[in-house]
């Protein structure tokens, strides 16, 4: 029987990994990481380092999810919960689908901007455009898409890099910040909490769950622990290089910004730095080319960002609704609605307004994770879903208590926030009291909402057993030729829009 070399099955699983690292790449993250560094210099990259850890965990619960169950984390929602449930998850993964857009869609505007000085708003509509057009790609298979990302991150690589080594910053002091923790300065704590929280996106849950179906694996269960092994290596790979990418951001920031040779102007953009004071901040420290260099590396991550939110607002559509429409009908629906609140404030508040809806998004986002996080971790540990291929008793506990302390962070940032800002707010008294009286109420429900999802038993069977690893259907599989009906990946019929690689 001929079987691949071990090098080529796992290029043919290479591609759902890069997707699913943009979201760690995405304007929203820049900022964040700006800000860090610029406030702490290199003492939060351990940080960076500590969070893409936790996601590569948690991303690689999704690619199994998908690979044993043939079937993505919004199908399994449909299928386990009940329909007023099932409505609610679904409406909160589409708001954190465009909670995610927000920044992603700015973000490319800016980089618009500041390379053609277009106005942001029209920056907005380019980039739902160009989306759409990018998105094109998927006629001629999803692994031509895949490379055109993969292009854009490794254009974000080169010029972060070579913005670090023109900047040059201590060697020393990046690698004490990436392995000795501390929290010291005035906001050290929050900026953490922000940044941690920035890293872990729940539509990039759904989406890793159904890329990973895009590939042909075996129905065995040697086929389904290899697809396994291969998406996590991938997705180390990809992280890895997302990773490196934050390091350079935080780098050049803190470098950047802790120069002797400072303006009183700079100095104070430093202090409240964000996508678009950034490129000035660079032009006035380093040259024009430098602002050139961070635009170039800003539009290729709001871009390519603006990609992924659209594949996964697809997939969260389809699964949760079932809806049986043309690709380019859903594609432009999705688009639609995402950019539609980037557009409106970008033309009412401007750039300024812009920054801000960007800040709104990120607590959104922190808002919206336990709706996914949840579901994911307890159907990757769930006999009814995943039978054999269920988390081992070690993974189930590192699982929940990463999961449960992400959660708990996100709440604690969420709440912090808010009560602080209650406290310190300029509207009358009796305002504060009724926002009060309406909050309060409805952290508690959310609260709830949290341990209901937690607490509830699985009552859906969806697991099927896969056939037994036979040498003839080993071999059709290798082959590309379907077998008997047993030989088929189960429900796989759902996702036949799907191209798959040539």
């Amino acid at each position: 029987m001929f079987q691949k070399p071990g090098w080529r099955k796992f290029l043919s699983h290479v591609g759902p990994g890069f997707l699913v690292s943009l979201a760690y790449l995405d304007p929203g993250n820049l900022e964040t990481d700006l800000q860090a560094g610029a406030s702490h210099g290199y003492e939060l990259i351990w940080v960076v380092l500590i969070g893409l850890v936790f996601a590569l965990i948690i991303q690689s619960l999704a690619a199994n999810l998908g690979v044993s169950t043939g079937k993505h984390l919004s199908e399994l929602c449909k299928a386990e919960y009940p329909k007023y449930v099932k409505y609610c998850l679904w409406l909160l993964a589409e708001a954190a689908v465009i909670a995610a857009d927000i920044p992603e869609v700015i973000g490319t505007a800016f980089g618009l901007n500041i390379l053609f000085h277009i106005p942001v708003w029209t920056g907005v509509l380019i980039t739902g455009l160009s989306t759409l057009l990018l998105l094109g790609l998927q006629r001629y298979g999803v692994r031509k898409l895949e490379l055109l990302i993969a292009v854009l991150v490794f254009i974000m690589a080169a010029c972060f890099f070579g913005e670090m080594s023109y900047v040059k910053p201590p060697a020393e002091g990046v690698l004490k910040g990436m392995f000795i923790p501390k929290l010291k300065g005035q906001g050290a704590t929050g900026d953490a909490i922000a940044l941690l929280g920035a890293l872990v996106m729940p539509h990039n849950l759904f989406l890793h769950s159904a890329l990973v179906l895009s590939r042909k694996i075996p129905p065995s269960v040697r086929g389904i622990n290899d697809a396994c092994r291969y998406f996590l290596i991938e997705s180390g790979f990809a992280l890895f290089v997302a990773f490196l990418i934050n390091v350079a951001v935080v780098s050049v920031s803190g470098a950047v910004c802790s120069a002797d040779n400072l303006t009183d102007d700079s100095a104070n953009r430093c202090n409240d730095l964000n996508l678009n004071s950034a490129s000035f901040l660079l032009k006035n420290v380093l040259g024009r080319s430098s602002s050139t260099i961070y635009a170039i590396a800003l539009l290729a991550s709001g871009q390519s960002s603006t990609i992924t939110g659209t594949y996964a607002g697809q997939f969260i559509m389809q699964g949760f609704l079932d809806l049986k429409m043309k690709k380019w009908t859903r594609n432009l629906m999705t688009r639609c609605i995402a950019i539609t609140p980037s557009l409106i404030v970008s033309i009412i508040g401007g750039s300024s307004g812009a920054g801000r809806l960007i800040i709104i998004a990120s607590m959104i986002l922190s808002f919206e994770l336990p709706f996914a996080l949840i579901p994911l971790l307890k159907f990757s540990s769930s006999t009814t879903k995943m039978g054999p291929h269920k988390n081992s008793i070690y993974v189930i506990v590192i699982s929940w208590i990463l999961g449960l302390g992400i959660i708990g962070i996100n709440i604690y940032y969420l709440s912090t926030g808010f009560v602080g800002w209650l406290l310190h707010n300029h509207l009358p008294k009796i305002t504060n009291v009724f926002v009060g009286i309406i909050v309060f109420p409805l952290m508690a429900v959310y609260i709830l909402a949290i341990i209901y999802l937690t607490l509830r038993k699985d009552t859906a069977i969806t697991y099927i057993e896969p056939t037994k690893d036979t040498p003839a259907a080993q071999n059709n599989m290798e082959r590309g030729r379907p077998g008997s009906e047993l030989d088929r990946i189960p429900h796989r019929e759902d996702l036949e829009d799907i191209p798959l690689p040539e």
